[in-house]
């Protein structure tokens, strides 16, 4: 395989303390409920009041403490429908925004701040034909018409007042201040902000959004979470506001619309409409004010899937004097440092030795399970309801959907690339004879008769009705594609295993057309005589190859030079995590614009999806779904049930786990069982410790057994999108930590050992094994095998509780080499506060040939670290 490692630097420095003090503001609690697809409330819910105008609406705010870069609910209700000019907003809309500072004193009733101290007006300054806002509204400038021949103006930043300049300044944490051109500044712009310009309010007064809340890392101009010291040595975040702005029918100068020939409403920063805003006080956790300087630290590394509780976990941790670093590493990389003798504590979710080629390591080696998550189908889908749809459904136009079903064989399909669109250009559209006829380039004869994408399939739309009579572009940016994360993991694995559980789903891959005749994209057909390549795809796999190497100048752009294919189309993110706020954001990631005037001319992003036309489908992570507040679609279970990731459906799946360590099969029987469920295990050997490592690491499985187990949003808690471990599993990690703290064994390359077991139906895992074993599995679920110790303490044969076969309509597909892609290497975490910067895929990289299409992307070497508030990002 062609072998690349992109390296980026790694930066570190000690957080400093901000001035300012800590806000002590209190709103009374209430109970808030958002839909389905946001995020749950947490305890920390307010709703607040309007004013003026808005006095009869109610705003919901579903968390305000224990913040981080994170999804949370606006809602409201008491609100007159929104109008609208064509697609323009019109009347009637909310707009939110994130600010910073003191209160100003300007409403002892609702404190807030002043409005030069907002994040808002970052809207396009280019290609705004599809942009619903008045060039006003959605920016911070402040002159404009109130009467037909008379212009109004803001009463202080209006440009014939003193220093006015026709928009108001913004003013960042820093001191710095931007006076003119705030649309598009050096400190936020439309790909970063958070601003929500335009929320609609329902026919029956009601509406909702969800809203990012940045910390310090992703907005510095706010400073939001950034660690506050105070005179007793407690570190708190600094707070922040979230402010709404509710848009009426009164101009600048208060009073009513009169021009009607026109979209009226200004910008909610103007005056005017600051004096109808509504402050929430938000509370940031510290980020980066974690632990004591110069304290004992304790390295661990491993799945994603562990990621966030690892990262909340951290800052209680930091209270046994120990500091608990977290570097994330892909499965495959992870197990090989295990066994070749790191001394360190691992998290993988399949036993070591069961990547092919590999055998577990010789000694005694200790697992025990730490969490409970799963793998999932995210989506932040509006609606945008076609001419031919329902009065009912054109009500609803803007709104999010808040469910999805999805089988096996659809999967399948949007992992495979088989849509029509999905080789974007492949069947174009040709003029000939006075009619339009699709036309497919050579070799993709396949794709003409194919769904564009998923929302024109016939089988996703049996399952979605609700779906239909939409009209929505399909193409690689919305519907004919998942955002995959690029690399090798376990996570990968399991998608891939659930796929090939499914009859109809592995005759698909064969070359079986679906009952409405859509065949797979040949270049992923199981079938060797089927596949371009000559070869069989082989999809027991632990990536998502991009097999297809079809590249083409793509249509309507006629002054391009510059080839692309399915990597530009539908790009790679990092990691899951990323695949998650890309979602969130409505980020297009396909550079799909073509810029003949940059030197050289360019292919670049046209920026975020607008608002109320957001289509992303990705696979992420159920932890990260649930920080950004994504649906999460419902995925058929063995027992013939559609299940979304929840909390019971997570512990339903565990219950058949099997192996040591337990492994999550995708064929779970029990009704309510989530497929893609998946145990997350801490692993270590302890003969290759020293005595002081595996007293710290004991008290770290206590602690993930114990309080880390229980559900909430303060540092120290079991996040969302994870299941509590049952008692079965907890008692087993906690004697997998007492075993490891006493254990009095020999060197790991020939000591005494000890035995264990674990499985059965309580999805436990074993605690502490010797020797490096076997483990077996058959069909496509994880096998009860144990792991005895071996002989003489050398190595045994490869094996594993995970498929090395799986049955196909073509026949048995062996296991895919397990290519180590993604390597992060430990990152001290005694300064405390550690910032990395993560190595970016480079996006225009595209495999040449079949062979490299069919191994999978290049190899490079990833560096991240963790801290308090999140994961680092681009």
């Amino acid at each position: 395989m062609r072998t690349r490692q992109i390296v980026r630097s790694l930066v570190g420095a000690a957080a400093g303390a901000l001035a300012g003090a800590l806000l002590a503001l209190t709103v009374a609690p209430a109970a808030a409920a958002g839909p389905s697809a946001a995020p749950a409330a947490t305890g920390s819910a307010v709703t607040v009041s309007g004013r003026g105008e808005f006095a009869d609406m109610r705003f919901t705010v579903s968390q305000t403490k224990g913040l981080a870069d994170r999804a949370v609910t606006v809602s409201w209700t008491g609100g007159t429908p929104t109008t609208f000019a064509g697609t323009d907003f019109k009347t009637d809309f909310v707009q939110i925004m994130q600010c910073w500072g003191d209160d100003d004193g300007a409403v002892p009733a609702n404190p807030g701040p002043s409005r030069t101290q907002c994040e808002y007006g970052a809207s396009p300054t280019t290609d705004r034909s599809n942009w619903p806002g008045n060039g006003y509204d959605d920016t911070r400038a402040v002159v404009y018409r109130a009467k037909p021949g008379n212009y109004g103006q803001d009463d202080t930043y209006g440009s014939t007042m003193p220093y006015g300049l026709g928009e108001v300044p913004f003013k960042a944490v820093d001191g710095t201040v931007i006076t003119s051109g705030t649309q598009n500044n050096k400190l936020f712009n439309h790909s970063t902000t958070n601003e929500i310009d335009f929320a609609r309010t329902g026919a029956d007064g009601t509406g909702s959004e969800i809203f990012e809340t940045q910390t310090v890392s992703e907005a510095p101009q706010l400073g939001c979470g950034s660690p506050i010291t105070h005179a007793d040595g407690t570190v708190s975040g600094r707070s922040c506001w979230l402010v709404i702005v509710p848009q009426g029918h009164l101009d600048l100068d208060g009073a009513p619309y009169e021009d009607q020939t026109q979209v009226n409403a200004g910008s909610p920063v103007s005056s005017t409409n600051w004096k109808n805003r509504v402050a929430v006080p938000l509370d940031f956790n510290p980020v980066g004010a974690s632990c004591t300087i110069g304290a004992k630290e304790q390295d661990t590394t491993g799945s994603e899937l562990v990621a966030e509780a690892m990262t909340s976990w951290q800052a209680r941790l930091c209270g046994t004097g120990t500091v608990y670093g977290f570097t994330q590493l892909g499965d495959s990389d992870t197990r090989s440092r295990i066994t070749s003798g790191a001394d360190t504590l691992g998290f993988v979710s399949r036993p070591l030795g069961s990547d092919d080629g590999t055998t577990g390591p010789p000694g005694t080696v200790t697992y025990a399970p730490v969490a409970l998550s799963g793998v999932v189908v995210g989506f932040n889908i509006e609606r945008q309801p076609g001419s031919t749809a329902t009065s009912e459904q054109k009500a609803l136009a803007g709104t999010r959907f808040t469910s999805m079903k999805l089988n096996p064989r659809l999967i399948a399909k949007l992992l495979t690339e088989s849509y029509r669109n999905s080789p974007w250009g492949a069947v174009r559209t040709v003029y000939k004879n006075g009619t339009d006829t699709p036309t497919a380039a050579t070799g993709y004869g396949w794709a003409l008769h194919n769904p564009a994408g998923l929302l024109s399939d016939p089988e996703f739309l049996a399952l979605n009705p609700e779906y239909a009579d939409q009209s929505i572009a399909e193409n690689p940016s919305t519907d004919t594609d998942l955002e995959v994360a690029l690399g090798h993991t376990d996570a990968a694995r399991q998608l891939w295993n659930y796929v090939l559980a499914d009859k109809d789903a592995r005759r698909f891959l064969a070359g079986v057309p679906d009952e409405n005749g859509m065949q797979v994209n040949p270049y992923y057909s199981t079938n060797a005589d089927l596949n371009p390549t000559g070869s069989a795809f082989d999809a027991a796999r632990d990536d998502y190859p991009k097999a297809d190497p079809w590249s083409t100048i793509p249509p309507g752009s006629a002054e391009a030079t510059v080839k692309q294919g399915m990597t530009d189309f539908r790009p790679y993110v990092d990691d899951m995590l990323l695949a998650a706020v890309h979602a969130r954001r409505g980020d297009q990631l396909w550079k799909s614009s073509w810029d003949a005037n940059a030197n050289p001319p360019v292919w670049k992003s046209p920026g975020p999806q607008n608002v109320g036309q957001r289509f992303q489908l990705v696979v992420t992570d159920a932890a990260s779904a649930a920080r950004y507040g994504l649906g999460t679609a419902g995925l058929l279970n063995s027992a013939g049930h559609y299940v979304t990731p929840t909390s019971s459906a997570l512990t339903a799946a565990a219950r058949s786990a099997t192996g040591r360590p337990a492994v999550v099969p995708v064929t779970a029987s029990r009704p309510a069982a989530y497929p893609l469920a998946m145990l997350v295990n801490a692993v270590v050997r302890p003969g290759v410790l020293k005595p002081a490592q595996r007293t710290s690491y004991a008290a770290l499985l206590r602690y993930a057994a114990q309080a880390g187990q229980r559900t909430g949003i303060e540092l120290g808690d079991l996040p969302l999108g994870y299941a509590p471990l049952n008692g079965t599993m907890r008692a087993r990690t906690l004697a997998a930590a007492k075993q490891l703290a006493t254990y009095k064994g020999g060197a790991a390359d020939g000591g005494p050992t000890t035995s264990g077991t674990g499985g059965g139906n309580e999805g436990g895992a074993g605690t502490t094994a010797g020797g490096a074993g076997t483990g077996s599995g058959s069909g496509t679920g994880a096998g009860a095998g144990t792991t005895a110790p071996s002989a003489a303490g050398s190595p045994g044969p490869h094996g594993s509780t995970a498929p090395n076969l799986i049955s196909t309509a073509a026949g048995l597909t062996p296991a895919d080499p397990a290519v180590p892609l993604r390597l992060a290497l430990p990152i001290g975490a005694g300064l405390g506060a550690l910032t990395g910067l993560i190595a970016p895929f480079a996006a225009g990289w595209r495999p040449r040939g079949v062979a490299a299409v069919l191994s999978g992307a290049p190899s490079f070497v990833r560096r991240t670290t963790r801290r308090l508030g999140g994961r680092f990002r681009r």
